[in-house]
């Protein structure tokens, strides 16, 4: 079959390399000159399976009512006025709120945990078949607390990330210095953590270019730098789509046996003009990528610091930072803007916990830090759009939030498997099916 994709981030070049696999011809559409550069370029690092709670949880709105005021809160609400496309935020806004409940934050934590060990699943055998090299470290994931209430809460998490086959281990202070032993210099504001041995941590940029030449020598057609121009709609169906080479200008037209959209935050808007309204906002997130000074004292495990809600990854002889989430209004929320308070925040974290580790100084320092902020496309459960949309010919792969390089490699291979007339093996409800 001709299929084309829409969009080269993780999502993209992971349906395409599994479709490629299957024989198929493929198309990708990217408005970059090569993969990976908007939401998968500089993410948190880290595959993380078992650290995949929603947003959505009882406690969610007070925290979010409290962080409105704070510039570098770990969830940022900046509410728009209620008219034209400031409604979308509304409408996300009140099924956000419809999940802040016990049952909504179970079903949806069995859903992301299925897909996420299918993902992972998928994303070893691609790299078992391709040899990918992504700075790639299999030492689990940690998280650690400073306050006891917190610690005591993550329990019940653990217990419930059990119940759907997840081993993450509550651990003491103690015991995560020896999984861990770089936090050291910080132990004295830790009281406990929680360790999973399975999750792990790599680029995903790096990832997902490599995946992209993979594809490229398979057969598949990139068409760098164009832009998708609008969407041609027949008797229920998506005949084509139209794009423009931004170096010629030229337009034309594509068409297709199917289409997949895997834009992030952008697929939302592109497919209201076809008369699809899903819930995908985006969320700016920020990361911060840092030179190793002192490698013997940076930590391998990848980790989760609580108290700021960021993760923390190495990579090669970098650290990477990454963390918050600001939720705007359409027309600011799409400005990638680096707001300096968050990326200072980032910076001072890491001087904090690691002291001297890494030249977090900024730029009016002499520093040369790598901050970047991208927009994780979110949906108000977490759970990501994939399947075949009421438009025939027209397949989702979008939504995916904070979880995008966890279940970049099996939401490919789930779309490819849907296309080809497959169910995949996980417990999932696809995009069409009740959900």
């Amino acid at each position: 079959m001709k299929i084309t994709v829409l969009g080269a981030g993780i999502m993209g070049v992971s349906t395409a390399w599994h479709l490629a696999q299957r024989g198929h011809e493929v198309t990708v559409v990217e408005r970059q000159s090569e993969a990976a550069l908007e939401t998968s370029f500089a993410n948190a690092a880290q595959i993380s399976v078992s650290y995949c709670e929603p947003w959505a949880n009882r406690e969610a709105p007070w925290k979010a009512l409290k962080w409105m005021f704070s510039k570098e809160a770990p969830l940022l609400f900046r509410p728009q006025f209620p008219l034209g496309q400031g409604w979308h935020q509304y409408r996300w806004g009140l099924e956000f709120l419809a999940n802040c409940n016990d049952e909504a934050f179970e079903r949806n934590v069995q859903q992301l945990v299925s897909l996420g060990a299918y993902s992972h699943l998928a994303l070893k055998d691609i790299v078992a078949a391709t040899g990918i090299e992504f700075n790639r470290l299999e030492k689990g994931i940690a998280h650690y607390y400073m306050d006891q209430k917190s610690f005591d809460a993550a329990a019940g998490a653990a217990a419930l990330m059990s119940k759907y086959g997840v081993n993450r281990r509550v651990v003491s202070t103690a015991e995560l210095l020896k999984i861990e032993p770089a936090f050291a210099q910080y132990a004295h504001r830790i009281v406990g953590g929680t360790y999973t041995a399975s999750d792990e941590s790599g680029d995903a940029r790096v990832f997902t270019q490599q995946l992209a030449a993979r594809c490229q020598a398979l057969g598949v057609k990139f068409l760098w730098n164009h832009d998708v121009l609008g969407l041609n709609t027949a008797g229920g169906a998506l005949e084509s789509v139209r794009i423009s080479d931004q170096v010629t200008g030229l337009p034309r037209t594509l068409h297709s046996e199917h289409f997949v959209f895997s834009l992030g935050s952008y697929t939302a808007p592109l497919l209201r003009s076809v008369g699809l309204n899903l819930p995908i906002y985006p969320g700016k997130g920020y990361s911060a990528t840092f030179k190793i000074l002192k490698p013997e004292q940076a930590p391998h495990v990848s980790f989760i610091d609580d108290s700021v809600k960021c993760a923390v990854s190495r990579l090669g002889d970098t650290l990477r930072i990454a963390g918050t989430i600001e939720v705007g209004g359409y027309g600011t929320e799409l400005d990638t803007t680096l707001a300096r308070a968050r990326c200072h925040m980032l910076a001072r974290r890491v001087e904090t916990v690691f002291p001297g580790v890494c030249d977090t100084r900024l730029e009016s320092e002499g520093g040369t830090p790598n901050f970047w902020t991208g927009l994780r496309p979110a949906t108000p459960t977490n759970i990501p759009y994939i399947g075949q949309s009421p438009i025939r010919k027209l397949w989702v792969n979008a939504g995916h939030g904070t979880l995008g390089w966890t279940h970049g490699a099996g939401s490919g291979k789930a779309i490819a498997e849907l296309i080809c007339g497959q169910r995949p093996d996980m417990a999932f409800r696809f995009y069409g099916e009740a959900r």
